[in-house]
C-alpha cells in the first residue's frame, strides 16, 4: 500500500510558504538597514546560499512526495522551527538573509544570542539535516548538510570579520 501524498505535500508546502513569506520581509529589512547607513558584506557568496536552499527544497519536493513520515523527526523539526521563530523575533527588523552591518549598532545579545553567536545558522543546519529525515531521505540530509557546511564556512567567516570590524571601528 502506498502512502498518501497529502502529509508530505502539507509539510513541504508549509516550509516553502514559510521561505516565500520570509523573502519580502528580509528584503524590506535589508532596504531599511541600508537606508540607515548599513553596508552589505559577502554579497558574492549570497547566490550560493540561494541556490543551495532552492535545490534542497526542490530535491525534497521531487523525492519526498508519498514517503512515510517519521513522527519523531517531525517533532524535532517542529522544535527547530520554534528556534527559527525565536531568532526572527529576537532580531526583528535587523533580520535579513544577507549580511548587513550598520555602523554604531551593538551586536544583539538577547534571546538565543545570549547562548551562541550564530543561532540562525544552527537553525538552518538543523533544518537542512532534519527535514529530509522526516521522509527517510538520509542521502539528501547528508549531501545538503555537507554542501551547507561548505557555504556556511565562507559565510560565517565573512560575517565574523564584518562584525568584528564594526565593533572595533
Amino acid at each position: 500500500m502506498t502512502e498518501p501524498l497529502w502529509p508530505s505535500i502539507a509539510i513541504l508546502a508549509f516550509v516553502t510558504l514559510q521561505r516565500l513569506t520570509e523573502l519580502p520581509i528580509a528584503a524590506a529589512n535589508t532596504r531599511r538597514l541600508l537606508a540607515r547607513g548599513g553596508t552589505e558584506v559577502g554579497a558574492s557568496h549570497y547566490p550560493l546560499i540561494v541556490a543551495l536552499h532552492a535545490a534542497w527544497l526542490g530535491a525534497l519536493w521531487w523525492f519526498a512526495l508519498g514517503r512515510p513520515i517519521n513522527f519523531a523527526f517531525l517533532a524535532l523539526f517542529v522544535l527547530v522551527e520554534l528556534g527559527r521563530v525565536w531568532v526572527l523575533r529576537t532580531l526583528g527588523p535587523r533580520w535579513t538573509t544577507r549580511i548587513i552591518v550598520v555602523p554604531g549598532e551593538a551586536l544583539v545579545a538577547a534571546g538565543p544570542y545570549r547562548f551562541v553567536n550564530h543561532p540562525n545558522y544552527l537553525v538552518v543546519i538543523a533544518e537542512i539535516a532534519v527535514l529530509p529525515l522526516v521522509f527517510g531521505l538520509w542521502q539528501i540530509a547528508l549531501v545538503f548538510s555537507l554542501l551547507n557546511a561548505a557555504v556556511l564556512a565562507i559565510r560565517v567567516r565573512a560575517e565574523n570579520r564584518a562584525l568584528g570590524a564594526a565593533q572595533r571601528g
